[in-house]
């Protein structure tokens, strides 16, 4: 794996989350929230965790290990969540460009929220985020359909790549 490629892969994660967002807009709040039985309640539980879970490796990388998971509060509705994320996009495209084609080979320690340790090479925890994202961009496509609201637009990885001309 290279730097440039992950690179693509955030590239890829991106977009597909605008997708995944943009087709939960038109949403009112009681559907957006409205309890489906999933693995994360709602839409708006799910969204959050896939946040959650890319702001709490990134914070590993950066040497912190939270102890606890953010509160489901914190994401009243898909505004807030969008305004979040692309600000935490941010912090994860600049880490990469700090951690340089050496870096994403490190290997890095942290602490699960158990408290167990952990450690990682970088570039497996990022294909990480982005795989277990895809994961559960998939179950709010589920819920999206459950709901009768028009599904994300293509968001597999080669969609991305012919949209992108790669």
């Amino acid at each position: 794996m290279t730097l440039q490629d992950l690179r693509m892969l955030l590239d890829y994660h991106y977009w597909a989350r605008d997708r995944v967002l943009d087709a939960a807009e038109p949403l009112p709040h009681d559907q957006f929230t409205r309890d489906l039985g999933s693995s994360f309640r709602s839409i708006r539980d799910t969204l959050a965790h896939i946040y959650f879970a890319e702001w709490i490796w990134c914070s590993r990388w950066q040497g912190t290990s939270p102890t606890s998971q953010l509160p489901v509060e914190m994401f009243p509705d898909l505004p807030t969540i969008r305004a979040l994320w692309r600000d935490h996009e941010t912090k994860m495209r600049s880490l990469l460009e700090s951690l340089g084609e050496d870096g994403i080979n490190r290997v890095i320690e942290y602490k699960l929220l158990s408290g167990r340790p952990g450690a990682s090479v970088f570039w497996h925890m990022l294909q990480h985020v982005v795989n277990h994202a895809s994961y559960h961009r998939g179950q709010v496509t589920t819920m999206l359909r459950q709901l009768g609201a028009a599904p994300p637009k293509g968001m597999d990885l080669i969609v991305f790549y012919r949209e992108r001309g790669h």
